[in-house]
């Protein structure tokens, strides 16, 4: 049975939503598109990098997916390092069908959510994106500095993940939002420099890599 899971579509978890898993042939459903969450505004935004080719390093083959039993649902998030290296490249990935980010440590999965997205006219991009900036009491500055905690930035035009509340009806304007309980865990973990790869329907699964 292959159910989109994680944040690169993993096989074997489930989604979010109200509605049950999607199957990998089952149609998206529509994203929501009202009540947008705050982003920031700078210069515009340089375009992605492309995706690395096929991993060598084992560290950066998934290893283990978390055992999250039913679907992701708009609030909900996991976070268990138990059996985990303490130590290890951290990889983060959000798949856009899905709704769902990811993060992995050498390999493997320690903390998924569902997220937040943008809408048809302000879609989250897809590519991968280092973090570049770090705040944990960002303000937006073109929202009448509605505050964005525990800010990691992805794109120079606005682009981070940050803290929200994660409620069906409610959309980005292109930003990643998490739930703020996991946005402050996932802020004290990774780095500037630390991979994002956002993809969409993008299935994987044990054995394959995170960054091909």
């Amino acid at each position: 049975m292959a159910i989109v899971a994680a944040g690169l579509g993993i096989v074997g978890v489930g989604l979010l939503t109200g509605e049950p898993a999607r199957r990998p042939s089952e149609a998206a459903a529509p994203a929501p598109s009202i009540a947008a969450a705050p982003e920031v505004a700078a210069s515009p935004a340089p375009a992605p990098t492309e995706a690395a080719s096929p991993a060598q390093n084992p560290d950066f083959v998934i290893k283990r997916i978390l055992p999250i039993e039913g679907p992701l649902r708009y609030g909900d998030w996991h976070w268990d390092e138990a059996g985990a290296p303490a130590d290890g490249p951290l990889v983060i990935t959000v798949d856009l069908e899905a709704r769902v980010l990811s993060v992995f440590r050498g390999g493997y999965e320690i903390a998924a959510t569902a997220v937040l997205l943008g809408t048809t006219e302000k879609p989250t991009p897809t590519g991968r994106f280092p973090i570049t900036e770090k705040d944990a009491d960002h303000q937006s500055n073109i929202y009448d500095g509605a505050p964005m905690p525990y800010m990691m930035r992805l794109t120079n035009d606005g682009i981070t993940i940050h803290g929200t509340k994660v409620q069906n009806g409610y959309a980005s304007h292109g930003c990643v939002g998490v739930p703020t309980p996991f946005a402050k865990k996932l802020f004290g973990l990774v780095a500037v420099g630390t991979p994002v790869y956002i993809t969409r329907g993008k299935m994987v699964g044990l054995g394959d890599s995170l960054t091909g």
